[in-house]
């Protein structure tokens, strides 16, 4: 046990210092420069740790120091996303550097379809990026959805036909033969942001995601936030109840820039957050407000719109961001996050949002955390995945090779 000790630490040592010498591996981890020896050794046999060069002492200082690091390639990973529109997979090293990739349209009508979709995509970008399919240790699925973590079950996937029966997983993990985990796409994108995006060095923040449906991952000292049952950040499941009239506008029908009457269409019966705020709501509304449909197919459009200048286009613009700024104040006054990022196909348009979902938020609440968009755009779901998925491997490749 001691012995294994001593090699994880070593190897997280590696991982953080990226190359180094076994006396500056004795300095930094405590252990003696024997014990940094042998399980350095160890490590090197096992295939977890190579030799990276040599470092002179000097003249006169003896032998050059050899230098070591962790080897990414001990083993590979696969992130898949699978949205409505769209299926991704990335393959990746041990460190999450991404080795391949492949996008395509998803044109399944089925889960058993989508399951066999995403698993020949999976094994096409390893061997493209030529990897032999035995090396990949773990797969990360990210789809809409609560994954309960006691049945595998997933929830909610509206928008995914048939993702939500029992047996998903078990039909995933027979098609990729790996080890897997199928987790809720804004988690991940809450990942993706935090290793690579907005979110990096964030103590504490929330990952917004406003696309085809409306969702939070919420990432707390660089562990994702799953709640007891995986549905911690379903916020898209919020009552949207208006503010009584007599308060005055309504911030979330007629938007901080606008004032003016609630417009029409606005449901006065309130309902979940994802009604209101989703693409979808972005159209109906803006078709409610009088746009004409054959200009409004989708939330698209209506931001092209405003970006030229469209009056009615940019009211409904305005009128998304106030509901939005209610979905930041819910996280705020729960979470207190210090930054809340905005992704998904609506979010990504923080130029027509950010300002107006400001302006908003300090009327709404005196809990105000920034909130800016995301950096990774429509990639940070497939790179939450890989860091997912690189961690869970680094893992299991030294559980593996230690016993072994």
């Amino acid at each position: 046990m001691l012995r294994g000790y001593n090699e994880r630490v070593l190897l997280d040592a590696l991982r953080a210092a990226g190359s180094t010498s076994r006396a500056e591996l004795a300095r930094t981890t405590g252990l003696s420069k024997p014990t940094v020896s042998t399980a350095l050794a160890a490590l090197e046999r096992a295939g977890l740790v190579r030799r990276t060069g040599e470092v002179s002492r000097g003249r006169g200082r003896g032998r050059a120091a050899v230098l070591y690091a962790a080897d990414p390639a001990a083993g590979y990973v696969i992130g898949v996303d699978v949205g409505r529109e769209w299926l991704r997979a990335a393959a990746a090293d041990l460190e999450g550097t991404v080795v391949g990739r492949r996008d395509t349209p998803n044109t399944a009508r089925s889960a058993g379809t989508m399951v066999r979709d995403a698993a020949r995509l999976a094994r096409a970008v390893a061997a493209e990026a030529g990897l032999d399919w035995s090396q990949v240790v773990h797969t990360v699925v990210g789809s809409p959805g609560v994954t309960d973590p006691g049945t595998h079950r997933v929830r909610y996937a509206v928008n995914l036909p048939g993702w939500g029966r029992s047996g998903l997983f078990d039909r995933l993990h027979a098609e990729l033969g790996t080890g897997l985990d199928v987790l809720n796409d804004a988690n991940l994108a809450a990942l993706g942001e935090y290793a690579l995006g907005a979110g990096q060095g964030s103590r504490l923040f929330a990952y917004l995601w406003v696309g085809t449906g409306l969702g939070a991952g919420v990432v707390a000292d660089g562990r994702l936030f799953r709640g007891g049952h995986g549905a911690a950040g379903e916020i898209g499941y919020l009552p949207m109840f208006p503010l009584p009239q007599a308060a005055g506008p309504d911030p979330a029908a007629a938007g901080p820039a606008t004032g003016g009457p609630r417009p029409a269409g606005y449901s006065a019966r309130g309902g979940p957050m994802e009604d209101a705020a989703s693409a979808d709501a972005v159209v109906a509304l803006a078709r409610s407000m009088g746009m004409p449909e054959a200009t409004t197919r989708t939330a698209k459009d209506v931001f092209a719109a405003a970006r030229a200048g469209d009056a009615t286009a940019l009211r409904a613009v305005e009128c998304e961001a106030a509901r939005l700024a209610h979905a930041v104040a819910a996280l705020a006054a729960v979470l207190d996050p210090e930054l809340v990022v905005l992704g998904g196909g609506v979010g990504r348009n923080g130029d027509l949002l950010l300002g107006p979902l400001r302006t908003c938020l300090r009327e709404l609440t005196p809990l105000r955390p920034r909130v800016v968009t995301s950096a990774l755009g429509d990639d940070a779901v497939l790179l939450g995945a890989v860091a997912r998925a690189a961690e869970a491997a680094r893992e299991r490749v030294f559980d593996t090779r230690h016993d072994a």
